[in-house]
């Protein structure tokens, strides 16, 4: 299964390039795995602005397959629109940008064909991408914690297949873990206020036969206090230059959390996620979701009927809190003072390796 990909219209053949996007709908799980048909481009915004589809890598495929969509579909006038309004979906996401930006580009050079064709390379270089990633994560744990044969891990927020095309970042490093009987147990935050680790972390987590608990986000501290965690591992929405990173929010308290009990903490994500526009933290945009996914939890009101809510959905960490940072190409180590914009042996990508 992936959580999306580009399925090509039965009259394909006579008109090359047709076809419609399905992806999996994240908001009726763990209850129900339903995947939706998406053949128009505004219901793809809304499915990404209602969280049907989410995560770094996966926004950045769907909106390079975004542009395909409206390219086969729109006027060119009205295409232009609607992919720009597709960009902006969710302004933390930098990889939703870049998967516009590259499929648009292809469109703008080549028609409709060409931006179905970098879009499809777009989703290809995720998959090669995570599977690196778990590769470069496992070896690096293995270096900073070369005592420790088996570990247990804490993650916040899901960063597994469903948020990419079919491996994942951070949960994909999990995951590999658990394949090489590496895995003691992972801990996944319930990551407030929608839940996608209770919901889809520990989704994947059960599928794939691993040990974990759920603990309230609060939890976190006392969990890593107590000595119990040996790494904790994050993805990234956007990673400056500097290397302060972007992740849903209650990352930043896991990240002091982790500092404190002298855990590693590692963020995983591809190099398209890394922005060298971007110099620091403090540039980032971070999306407010609005007051209603605090004041209610699936059409059912928590609090008072007047409470107001402040919901902003990411928050940054600090660079001086990362201990590295595991992209697709490289691994950048953070506590020898290197960057995502160093050139230095230890955050240069390996030409050989990348997937582009």
């Amino acid at each position: 299964m992936r959580t999306i990909d580009w399925i090509p219209a039965d009259d394909a053949e006579r008109e090359p390039g047709r076809g419609f996007i399905r992806l999996v709908d994240q908001t009726l799980l763990p209850d129900s795995l339903v995947e939706l048909d998406i053949h128009d481009l505004d219901v793809l915004v809304d499915a990404i602005q209602r969280l049907a589809v989410r995560g770094a890598p996966a926004l950045g495929v769907a909106g390079a397959l975004g542009v395909a969509l409206a390219a086969q579909n729109l006027p060119a006038d009205l295409a232009r629109q609607a992919i720009a309004e597709l960009r902006e979906a969710r302004p933390t996401a930098v990889n939703l940008a870049y998967g516009v930006d590259t499929a648009l580009a292809a469109l703008e050079r080549g028609g409709a064909l060409a931006a179905l064709e970098a879009a499809l390379r777009v989703r290809d270089a995720d998959i090669a991408a995570c599977v690196a990633m778990a590769e470069r994560g496992t070896d690096a744990l293995t270096r900073l914690i070369p005592d420790r044969a088996a570990l247990t891990v804490l993650t916040i927020c899901n960063t597994g297949a469903l948020a990419a095309v079919e491996h994942g970042t951070a949960l994909g490093v999990v995951a590999k873990l658990h394949r090489d009987g590496r895995l003691v147990r992972a801990i996944a935050c319930e990551t407030r206020p929608l839940l996608q680790g209770a919901r889809l972390t520990a989704w994947e987590l059960g599928r794939m036969g691993a040990s974990y608990d759920v603990i309230v986000d609060s939890a976190a501290a006392i969990t890593l206090a107590r000595g119990g965690v040996d790494a904790v591992l994050v993805g990234a929405d956007r990673i400056a230059a500097n290397g302060d990173t972007a992740n849903k929010i209650g990352t930043f308290a896991v990240a002091l959390a982790a500092a404190r009990a002298g855990v590693p903490f590692l963020v995983v994500a591809p190099e398209t996620t890394i922005d060298p526009a971007t110099p620091n933290g403090d540039a980032i945009e971070i999306e407010d979701r609005g007051g209603a996914e605090v004041r209610f939890f699936r059409g059912v009101r928590v609090t008072p009927p007047d409470a107001t809510a402040l919901n902003p959905a990411f928050d940054v960490t600090p660079a001086d809190l990362i201990t590295a940072i595991v992209t697709d190409a490289r691994v950048i180590d953070v506590v020898a003072g290197d960057t995502p914009a160093s050139d230095t042996p230890a955050a240069r990508p390996v030409a050989a390796e990348t997937t582009e």
